[in-house]
């Protein structure tokens, strides 16, 4: 008999042997209808798969983003099988989950395939799936997956199979399909109800831009119906809030191939609305005894060598800088907190002094395979909202709660209320990803654990997540169409204070090391205006907006009032263009719309005479007439409800 451990600490007695299926049936019928696999002692697993020893247990369905996972590399197999059967001779690259679907590489030789096709490989996957086969895991020698993906002439499969050791390969079978992957998969294709093939992209195998370019497949799937309909009303609405094409028509930023793949332009009106989010943070950073610092673009490359970051960021930095100077080389500055650590190494603190905040809009640069650029989501030069803590060990814990209620503050003003905070730890299996001591890893894991339950947190934990310098907290926001973003992040660090050989004089006189916390709440500017975007569809908060209204004189014998109009405002610090073209006023409403400018002012003979203004609130709701003077009040007033932080 062994032990099963579950969620809620009760405890099972089965007999060895016995899958997670068979306990969610001893549960309840309907939950063992709905599960797709689970997780013994962390690791997720085949629903069906024996479990021999005493193992804490989690299940999962499709409600849990394990179970997602499951059923879509599932689905990604049920692709795969479609595509032998549809285009024999296809080879195999690889089928992994994806946060919203899976996808599978693939080489079709000369054939192009066209998004016309979709629809029967779509039609295919579901003939495969509703005959209800089961998906079958087995061990097998290296040598014998060697040789049937030589037989099958699949050299894909034979490339990853040189980075695996023998006795740690599995092969998965549904059906006539067979394919290399380690798992989990759900119990039957059965389960598989609803599928949607979305598009096709080229990708170039393992990213490498110097090998072949294979064809990347799109897809799908729900257990219902229903669930497919609804995601895809939501893709709908995400193409409509697509940052890239709302950045385009509310000229916020734009990209040249001349400038360079991954490196954003701030147009006018982008640059103002990153120019609102630093200095709205920069105030509540001064009221919570943050201090400016500036650093350079480049540093020696003995900086990130002391750090750790060439050791493990080296592979995605910018190439070195040479200089004339025999064997002197300079990075692209990839992180700010060795220039942090140098700041705080240029005086000495006592033990009073601490804490000591330094911060920084650093702008860091690393260089992104161009297959995976993707908007300002995905850049090669992006500036963090970074600061760095120096703090006694005492003082660690407060701190972290300090900066937490930042992290807060920033999630209330910007009308993100959906979120989870994601404690991430070190992955105990594999310690060498990792720099520092158990003993420090320990300490710096116990505070964000304490914090977050202090500050009473939704928490999900995650082993393996951790920065290679230490535990964080992430916070995983979701959007307003329930997308999950990870959007601000805290990070617990003894080791950096220890390689810099950081120190501060206690009050026995003796040398300590300062812990260091890192901090970005907006994580980085360009990420964070992409998804800000797409959460509230381009129409910011009113604070935020680069333009608060639009001044629209109906001829051009109203220019003059409408100068008048716009000089009063800005005298209140409410500013906003006049439309002076040559247009209809009907469309210029229009483009006022498109550029989703908050309020709208037509100007005529009307309000000339009566000195007020006619107003339109974005959506094509009308305000009426009013003064200025209660226009502005308006206005003032929205603006107001956003509090003053207090820390």
């Amino acid at each position: 008999m062994i032990n099963i451990t579950l969620p809620d600490g009760s405890i099972k007695q089965v007999e060895s042997g016995t899958s997670a299926m068979d306990i969610a049936m001893g549960i309840s019928e309907g939950l063992a209808r709905n599960v797709l696999s689970a997780s013994v002692n962390g690791e997720v697993w085949d629903a069906n798969r024996p479990i021999t020893t005493n193992s804490i247990l989690t299940l999962h369905t499709f409600n849990d983003k394990e179970g997602k996972a499951t059923f879509w590399h599932s689905s990604a197999h049920i692709m795969a099988e479609a595509l032998e059967d549809l285009y024999p001779g296809v080879k195999l690259g690889i089928g992994p989950a994806v946060d919203n679907g899976f996808y599978y590489d693939v080489d079709l030789g000369d054939r192009l395939l066209s998004a016309d096709e979709l629809p029967r490989i779509e039609k295919k996957m579901k003939e495969l799936a509703a005959q209800k086969v089961s998906f079958e895991r087995k061990d097998i020698a290296k040598a014998d997956a060697i040789q049937y993906f030589t037989d099958k002439g699949d050299e894909y499969k034979l490339e990853i199979l040189k980075d695996l050791e023998d006795g740690n390969i599995t092969f998965y079978t549904q059906g006539n399909f067979t394919d290399l992957c380690r798992g989990p998969h759900i119990p039957s294709s059965a389960k598989i109800k609803a599928i949607k093939l979305l598009n096709i992209a080229g990708a170039y195998w393992r990213g490498n831009e110097n090998r072949k370019q294979l064809t990347r497949i799109y897809g799908v799937s729900f257990p219902k119906q229903k669930e497919l309909t609804a995601h895809l009303e939501m893709l709908e609405e995400a193409k409509k809030r697509d940052h890239r094409k709302l950045g385009k028509e509310m000229e916020l930023f734009t990209f040249s191939q001349k400038v360079g793949q991954g490196l954003p332009l701030w147009l006018p009106k982008g640059a103002q609305l990153r120019d609102k989010l630093e200095s709205f943070l920069k105030k509540a950073q001064t009221q919570a005894g943050y201090l400016p610092v500036v650093t350079p673009h480049i540093g020696n490359k003995d900086l990130y060598v002391c750090s750790g970051h060439y050791d493990k960021y080296g592979e995605d930095s910018f190439q070195p800088i040479k200089t004339p100077n025999k064997g002197e080389e300079f990075f692209l500055k990839p992180m700010n907190c060795p220039h942090h650590c140098e700041i705080y190494k240029s005086k000495q603190y006592s033990y009073r002094d601490l804490p000591i905040r330094f911060a920084e809009f650093g702008t860091v640069y690393r260089y992104e395979q161009s297959g995976e650029l993707h908007g300002l989501t995905r850049v090669r030069g992006f500036t963090q909202d970074d600061a760095h803590l120096f703090v006694r060990p005492d003082q660690v814990k407060q701190e972290f709660i300090n900066v937490i209620d930042l992290v807060l503050y920033v999630f209330n003003a910007l009308g993100f209320e959906d979120f989870k905070a994601q404690v991430s730890l070190r992955d105990p299996e594999n310690k060498a990803k990792y720099i520092g001591s158990d003993e420090n890893w320990d300490k710096a894991e116990a505070a964000i654990i304490e914090a977050a339950d202090e500050k009473r947190l939704d928490t999900v934990v995650e082993y393996g997540e951790a920065a290679f310098y230490g535990p964080k907290l992430d916070f995983m926001v979701k959007d307003a169409l329930g997308r999950e973003w990870q959007l601000g992040t805290i990070q617990v660090d003894y080791s950096l204070p220890e390689r810099f050989e950081l120190e501060y004089t206690g009050a026995d006189n003796q040398k300590y090391r300062p812990v260091m916390i890192h901090r970005a709440p907006f994580g980085s500017m360009e990420r964070f205006v992409a998804i800000l975007i797409e959460h509230c569809g381009g129409n910011f908060p009113l604070w935020l907006a680069p333009d608060q209204f639009i001044i629209l004189p109906i001829s051009e014998k109203y220019h003059e009032y409408a100068e008048k109009v716009s000089k009063l405002l800005k005298n209140y610090d409410i500013c906003g263009p006049i439309d002076s073209r040559a247009e209809t006023t009907g469309r210029k409403i229009r483009d006022a719309e498109v550029s989703k400018i908050p309020y709208i002012i037509i100007v005529g003979e009307k309000e000339e005479k009566q000195e007020q203004i006619a107003v339109r609130k974005h959506g094509r709701e009308d305000l009426g007439s009013m003064s200025i003077e209660k226009f502005k009040n308006l206005i003032k007033a929205e603006i107001d409800n956003l509090i003053t932080f207090n820390n």
